[in-house]
């Protein structure tokens, strides 16, 4: 019985402080929440050219993601508790990454937001650079201005 409360306890205590910490951190998950432009992006070790990418925006609002024609969720961990980089984990729901889970870093600062991504969702990255031969994709995101 005593474990069950104190489950219950630790269950609770997470709700509450979770969010109080985001807030006093003035980072996640609010602060990534919005409209985000792609400024540059690359893929395996090369720069993408910015004719069909450039000005596509990132909308990242409650959890969810929506991208050109891919949609699906994230998530984040708040700074304090994930060290650095940053991990995001995104599950598509419909679009090209339907059922495909990806994991990757971000970093946020001031407007500008960089995430690194594994499209082959097998392994986080580590820093926020891509290598010939794998299917990390770096991107490089401002905010847009409403």
């Amino acid at each position: 019985m005593i474990g069950k409360m104190l489950l219950v306890f630790v269950i609770a205590f997470s709700f509450i402080v979770a969010p109080v910490a985001a807030q006093r951190t003035g980072q996640e998950p609010a602060a990534v929440e919005g409209t985000w432009i792609l400024v540059t992006s690359e893929l395996g070790g090369k720069k993408l050219p910015d004719e069909g990418l450039k000005d596509s925006r990132l909308i990242l609002t409650g959890g969810r993601y929506s991208f050109q024609n891919d949609y699906g969720t994230y998530k984040v961990a708040l700074p304090e508790q994930a060290g650095s980089p940053t991990p995001m984990d995104i599950v598509g729901t419909d679009g090209p990454n339907k059922g495909k889970t990806i994991l990757a870093i971000y970093e946020l600062s001031g407007d500008t937001l960089r995430i690194c991504y594994d499209l082959g969702g097998k392994q986080r990255p580590s820093e926020f650079t891509t290598h010939a031969g794998t299917s990390q994709f770096l991107v490089l995101y401002k905010r847009a201005k409403d």
